[in-house]
């Protein structure tokens, strides 16, 4: 049964919000992902799994997403989150300035808000573990399939959140929201499309989000026009 988490309470300062990257189960096809990237200008990773943190406020729950350019894309990401020493699975998406990715991945997460279903499953970590590789996860851009694929090709987020305390010393205490990683793209290449359905099922509930994405003028761009 899945409950409606309070969305302000979420965005809280004192919620840790963190987006993992490099998250695929088979190390090797990792590593080859991560030489591609090299070759087109993309930095590798410090650490694999990779932690980006995100700056407060960054959950989006409306209809809209504001993005301020026409480089963007979502990927849907099992999202584990912590409140209250409970946890709930939902459904993420780490939106992301893809042209800004050459330059600093961990920027070009951080200058988009993350869209993220207020609507949770209450899970037990054991029970989350046993259950990680029957998880689907899919993706559509203005009604095209665009993502498509099983947990299974990712580190359980069980495993991601021990590396993540490990490597962050925390207790284990803290309010946390963890996007785990995400599956191939079905074409391999990005698309900048406006309106995104993303959708995570389990043997016990279907969670989905659906938002579009608004694009402003950056910060200053106005200023500097005038």
């Amino acid at each position: 049964m899945t409950i409606e988490l309070d969305p302000a309470t979420l965005n809280a300062p004192t919620v840790r919000v963190v987006v993992a990257g490099y998250t695929g189960r088979n190390e090797a096809a990792v590593r080859h992902h991560i030489d591609e990237l090299a070759r087109i200008g993309v930095a590798p990773p410090e650490n694999v799994p990779e932690f980006y943190p995100m700056p407060s406020g960054t959950l989006s729950f409306g209809e809209t997403t504001a993005v301020t350019g026409t480089q963007t894309s979502g990927e849907v990401e099992p999202v584990l989150i912590r409140l209250a020493g409970r946890y709930y699975l939902t459904v993420g998406s780490d939106h992301t300035d893809r042209e800004h990715e050459a330059i600093s991945i961990a920027e070009s997460k951080q200058r988009c808000p993350k869209p993220l279903s207020a609507t949770a499953l209450p899970v037990e970590l054991g029970q989350l573990e046993s259950a990680w590789d029957s998880i689907q996860l899919t993706t559509t851009v203005d009604g095209v399939a665009y993502q498509s694929g099983s947990a299974a090709a990712l580190r359980p987020l069980t495993e991601t959140l021990r590396l993540l305390q490990q490597r962050e010393g925390l207790d284990g205490g803290e309010d946390l929201v963890l996007f785990g990683g995400t599956v191939p793209l079905l074409t391999g290449d990005f698309q900048y499309g406006t309106h995104w359905e993303l959708a995570l099922r389990t043997p016990e509930a279907s969670l989905g989000l659906t938002y579009r994405t608004a694009v402003t003028a950056p910060e200053g761009a106005a200023h500097a026009q005038g």
